[in-house]
């Protein structure tokens, strides 16, 4: 095999990531979203960003664990990615 030839994992997000922000149609993103994912996917990622804006606006891990049945490892998670310096979390929080 070509030791050129190989595979360039973060290629695909990337493309992925500038795809979606050249779009500025919400419904169209969202459309392709239902399409590219599962639907326990997306419902996941409703949720993970539903925590993020949740933890934003100052509840509880344990309220939001409760109330989007998420394990407080995900939250915490999530809660350490909004306070880190240039958190893209925040970035997009305040889009």
């Amino acid at each position: 095999m070509d030791s050129n030839l190989h595979w360039d994992e973060s290629r695909p997000l990337r493309e992925l990531s500038k795809t979606l922000a050249r779009c500025d149609d919400p419904r169209i993103i969202e459309s392709f979203l239902l399409q590219l994912f599962t639907p326990s996917e997306v419902e996941e990622m409703g949720k993970r960003w539903a925590l993020v804006c949740l933890l934003n606006e100052g509840m509880s891990q344990r309220t939001i664990a409760k109330e989007l049945g998420l394990s407080l490892c995900k939250i915490t998670r999530g809660s350490k990615e909004l306070k880190k310096e240039n958190s893209a979390f925040r970035k997009m929080i305040d889009l």
